[in-house]
């Protein structure tokens, strides 16, 4: 499909700099298949959502992977977005082109890696040195990985090493947080629990190439970057009984929705996973795994905008977003969240 067919306009200041505080304060918009969208809050979660359904969250906990060095006299920006080993990582190098293979960049706090092997995507392999644990070495060097669109209007803080981590987080190796949870409290589960409303959790590293736009014409020619994650035999077992008992399987955020797809049989079936995905999806998938879907505002022309679309129809979601403008929705990985039943 064109790419050009996912895109609209926001207003630079419906884009959200900071988390709603609390949390679960924050906005929600349910979009049904069709009649009219409403206007609710994340709290209104507990009376939306089914006895029997099942919220199904990453618990991914994103590292400080943002790191800012120097090779001699340039100076050279890295935002890591894959493991490849316990010393070796893959990363979108700033100001890449005046790096050479075996050339030592030098971080702060005495953290040094070499720029081992440039891909053909521009990325680089960077192996650390030393016989720390590399993510001792990133809580030293690293800040947050900000996206983008909230880091080049304001710096990173202190405050975002919380803010940017949701509840669940508890596995190393994200780079980017899987925002639909941010707006999770410890007093919204107790509701939810109370409301019979389960949850079970997953893992998906997220990686920057997920966030990354889509610089192709057509989605047929755009190729997603992989990202690592795992879904335990049980979970699995769980998740199939609570649908088979007439449950709907609830993914918060995109990254549970595509792992979940990435480990359903043909029929339907959730199978136990592990190990990396590259699922692109785009309209005229047909979803076997998930329900429904609660996720933030993406931006224009994303994968993230393309499999919303698939999910509600294209039209349809295009639509929600209009509203969601003109009703001052606060957009993207900070702002607020909508809640797709398709």
């Amino acid at each position: 499909m064109r790419v050009d067919l996912f895109d609209f306009d926001l207003p630079a200041e419906r884009i959200a700099l900071r988390p709603a505080a609390p949390r679960d304060s924050a906005r929600m918009l349910v979009v049904r298949p069709s009649g009219l969208f409403e206007d609710a809050g994340v709290r209104d979660l507990s009376r939306i959502l089914r006895r029997g359904d099942v919220l199904v969250f990453n618990d991914t906990r994103v590292i400080p992977a943002q790191l800012e060095g120097r090779r001699g006299e340039a100076k050279i920006g890295a935002t890591l977005h894959k493991r490849i080993d316990l010393r070796r990582w893959q990363a979108f190098v700033r100001n890449g082109k005046r790096l050479r293979e075996g050339d030592r960049i030098a971080f702060a706090h005495g953290v040094e890696a070499i720029a081992e092997q440039r891909h053909a995507d521009g990325s680089w392999t960077l192996a650390f040195g030393g016989e720390e644990p590399v993510e001792l070495l990133l809580e030293r060097a690293g800040t947050m990985p900000l996206p983008p669109y909230i880091a080049q209007r304001r710096g990173v803080d202190e405050a975002d090493r919380s803010d940017y981590q949701t509840m669940f987080a508890a596995r190393d190796g994200a780079v980017a947080a899987p925002t639909a949870a941010l707006h999770f409290t410890s007093d919204l589960m107790f509701a939810l629990q109370e409301a019979g409303i389960d949850r079970e959790v997953l893992t998906l590293h997220v990686g920057a190439g997920t966030f990354l736009p889509v610089k192709a014409e057509d989605t047929a020619d755009h190729a997603m970057h992989s990202e690592w994650g795992r879904i335990e035999a049980d979970t699995a077992a769980r998740l199939n009984a609570a649908r088979a008992a007439g449950g709907r399987v609830i993914a918060v955020g995109t990254t549970s929705l595509r792992l979940l797809e990435s480990a359903a049989d043909t029929d339907g079936a959730i199978r136990a996973f592990d190990g990396d995905t590259a699922i692109f999806i785009t309209p005229g998938y047909r979803f076997r795994a998930v329900d429904g879907l609660m996720t933030n505002f993406h931006l224009p022309r994303s994968t993230l905008f393309m499999l919303v679309s698939a999910l509600m129809g294209r039209e349809r979601m295009q639509a929600a977003y209009a509203h969601a403008i003109a009703s001052e929705y606060r957009f993207y990985s900070y702002g607020d969240s909508s809640l797709l039943l398709p």
